[in-house]
């Protein structure tokens, strides 16, 4: 018998020891052929026929507004928490969480309405989204919460906004606002226009 070449040797064992993987994995199943790749039928989904999913779009202030797939039993609570969650902003009491998903529908989550807004909504001129506060916020008299309805302005920088009047007394001007920890000239310049002395 010839000597054969080292690498065919290899070659050869490299083979076999695939072939006895392959027999072992085949022969663990119980010698059943591999599942087919489709996704399993849980219970309660139909297989055909009836739609087993919605899709939906969720807008608004959530974390990850898009379109989404969900089981058709889900509710407006799972398309939010699908979206990634409702945003600190988020007006949740405007919505029927419980409310079942119908195919093809939107899910807007609004924003909490600001104090200023509120009024003017009450007196019959409703603000459009996204628009400044009626009325200016008081630097002076304003609270914490009051504070944190302003654009750019969180529960953190209002806490500053408090500690710099309680530390220095009442705003002389809206520019000392510039003067806060955190406020910059950008922010400064987006605040101008809502918020007064």
């Amino acid at each position: 018998m010839p000597d054969t070449p080292r690498h065919v040797l290899a070659l050869w064992a490299l083979g076999l020891l695939a072939v006895v993987l392959l027999g072992a994995r085949y022969l663990g199943r119980g010698g059943e052929p591999p599942a087919p790749s489709a996704p399993p039928i849980r219970v309660g989904e139909t297989t055909g026929g009836g739609a087993s999913r919605v899709t939906v779009h969720v807008a608004g202030a959530v974390r990850r507004p898009g379109v989404y797939r969900l089981a058709a039993r889900a509710r407006v609570v799972d398309a939010v928490h699908r979206a990634g969650g409702a945003r600190r902003r988020a007006d949740l009491s405007a919505l029927n969480l419980a409310a079942k998903l119908e195919d093809g529908r939107q899910v807007v989550v609004p924003v909490r309405t600001p104090a200023g807004a509120a009024a003017a909504v009450a007196g019959g001129a409703a603000a459009a989204p996204g628009t400044a506060p009626a009325a200016p916020v008081d630097l002076n008299t304003a609270t914490g919460e009051q504070l944190d309805t302003l654009d750019g302005i969180g529960p953190g920088m209002a806490g500053r906004i408090l500690d710099y009047r309680k530390e220095h007394g009442a705003f002389g001007s809206v520019e000392e606002l510039g003067q806060v920890p955190g406020i910059g000239e950008k922010r400064l310049a987006a605040l101008r226009d809502k918020v007064r002395v």
